[in-house]
Order: C-alpha cells, then structure tokens, then sequence
C-alpha cells in the first residue's frame, strides 16, 4: 500500500526548522524512482474527471511532484514562488506561518480566465500556504479545482481552511 511505503520512507527530523517542530522529510523519497512514479499517477488518477487546465507548485518542494504531474496531464506548470524570485511582472498575497509569515508571488498571466487549477505541494500544515496559492488563482479569475499533497499532518486542521476553496482534497499520507 502506497501510505505504508511513504510512512516508511519519510525522515522525521526533530526540532526543525525551529524547537518543537517535528519535521516530515520526504527527500528520501527522491531515491525511490518507481515510488515517485506510484505519487504521481496516484495524482494523475485523482485529477481525471477535474478538467485541470494548469498545475501550481508551491516552492519548492511542490515543484518536485507538481512539474511531473503537470507534464503527465500535458498542462501547464505554474510556479508560485517566495517573493523575489520570478522575473517577470507579479503578483503576490502575504499570509500567517505557525512559525511567522510569509509572501508568495506568482507571474501575471500564467492563469487564464476560468481554468481549473489543482494546487501542489508536497506538505498541509496550517493551510496558510496552500490559500495563499488559491488566492493569486482566483486574483486572475482562475477556479481552485483542487488539492494534492503527499503528507498531511491532520492535528494542524488545514483542510478546515481549504474547503472555501474546494473540496477536492487529497493527501497521500496522514499523521
């Protein structure tokens, strides 16, 4: 079963990036080739009856999962970045961390007008980052189709804050 291998594989790092946080690596995923495959067309599956028009990664480790399945959907990869870090003319949305706060961007023009996009990131905590991703897609008239992540750490409640945005919620894996 896909949640075993991944409970079996992901790295618990003690008191990172701060005291008393108990950080879920998946970089040790990285070096399981057909287990990134398995992530992906788990991804794939999910979104085939969601009409994607387009996949958002979230820096960065969303890019890892989210430009794969981008391609095997043959949509567009859009990147949603820390501020600062894309060239072109953006826009951005400022949200609460549960350890600070934080300021994504996104390039104008990169959603169109009524595409239905799924956002990727490979964790769901608190939720705040994946909102604020759902927030420059609708900034550009774009519909939040849906959620995918690997890892969910269920006690944070961050679904409870993404379901204003859509219900297609899925997680691979629950803590």
């Amino acid at each position: 079963m896909l949640e075993q291998q991944l409970k079996n594989t992901i790295r618990d790092v003690a008191d990172f990036p701060k005291p008393g946080i108990l950080f879920k690596d998946i970089t040790p995923i990285l070096h399981k080739p057909e287990l990134c495959d398995d992530i992906v067309n788990v991804f794939v599956n999910y979104c085939a009856d969601k009409n994607i028009n387009a996949v958002v990664g979230v820096e960065s480790r969303g890019f890892l999962f989210g430009f794969a399945l981008a391609n095997k959907l043959n949509v567009p990869f859009i990147l949603v970045r820390k501020s600062g870090k894309l060239p072109y003319k953006t826009i951005f949305y400022e949200y609460d961390l549960e350890y600070g706060s934080a300021k994504v961007e996104m390039q104008v023009g990169e959603i169109q007008p009524g595409w239905n996009v799924l956002i990727h990131d490979d964790l769901l905590a608190t939720g705040g980052t994946a909102e604020a991703a759902a927030k420059l897609i609708q900034m550009q008239k774009g519909n939040v189709a849906g959620f995918a992540f690997v890892v969910e750490l269920d006690f944070l409640n961050g679904k409870e804050k993404l379901n204003k945005y859509s219900e297609n919620i899925i997680s691979l894996v629950n803590y």
